[in-house]
């Protein structure tokens, strides 16, 4: 809970490479968090990046406070269903986003995700980029093809009534997150979509909330036909296993 017994919003931010971005992230953070007028911290899970994101970190906590940025660096780049589990132990807020640290997601929309949850007191806000107001920038019409194609593939397989299952930009309510955790062994882009298919298992009550997905400014894209195939690969053993 927060500092005034209101609601306190946690961030599990995973980095890799991202000290251009970083700096920017923690900024809109603090700005729509800010707007919102809630306790927040945020938790960085950064993966031993050559490029030192934690120095920058480590920077941004000094400006901004340890009780706000709160560093919890591993040795390794150990994936990212682990990061969250990791930065999950640390988490103090009663509610948690997961979202991408390199500005793909644009924290103008968390104002949407706790209005949406308060409105509806569900279990999961998820960001979709295909619904009425949501979209994708800086995507080329193939990558926007698979996107579309492997998204439409999963809503229909796992029928989890989540039009996008693939994206990574989430609110949870913290013991649903824990729960979820404890059940989910995907690694990679199969992660996002078995989080979800698990949260329909358990019954728990989803909501979606446009956002729009601006390609990285900064840095590499992580998507390449090896994602793909594992993608696929992981479609299919959730919808034999769920």
């Amino acid at each position: 809970m927060g500092r005034d017994g209101g609601d306190k919003y946690s961030v599990l931010l995973p980095t890799y490479n991202e000290r251009e971005n970083l700096p920017i992230m923690v900024f809109l953070l603090n700005e729509a968090f800010t707007k919102e007028g809630v306790d927040w911290e945020v938790i960085v899970i950064d993966d031993n990046s050559p490029d030192k994101t934690i120095e920058v970190a480590e920077n941004l906590q000094k400006v901004y406070g340890g009780d706000r940025i709160v560093l919890k660096p591993r040795k390794a780049k150990l994936g990212l269903g682990t990061a969250y589990v990791h930065g999950l132990k640390y988490a103090t807020g009663n509610f948690v986003f997961i979202m991408d640290s390199d500005l793909s997601h644009h924290p103008k929309y968390i104002p949407s995700f706790i209005q949406k949850q308060r409105e509806t007191s569900c279990d999961v806000v998820t960001g979709s980029r295909y619904i009425p107001g949501g979209g994708v920038y800086g995507w080329n019409l193939k990558r926007k093809a698979i996107s579309v194609t492997a998204n439409h593939l999963a809503a229909t397989l796992l029928q989890t009534g989540v039009t996008d299952l693939t994206g990574s930009f989430r609110l949870f309510r913290k013991p649903a997150l824990e729960l979820l955790m404890k059940q989910v062994t995907s690694k990679g882009y199969v992660f996002q979509m078995e989080v979800m298919a698990r949260a329909r298992l358990q019954g728990f009550k989803i909501e979606e909330v446009p956002i729009v997905f601006v390609d990285r400014l900064f840095g590499e894209s992580k998507l390449g036909g090896a994602e793909i195939i594992s993608y696929a690969k992981g479609l299919l053993w959730l919808f034999f296993t769920t």
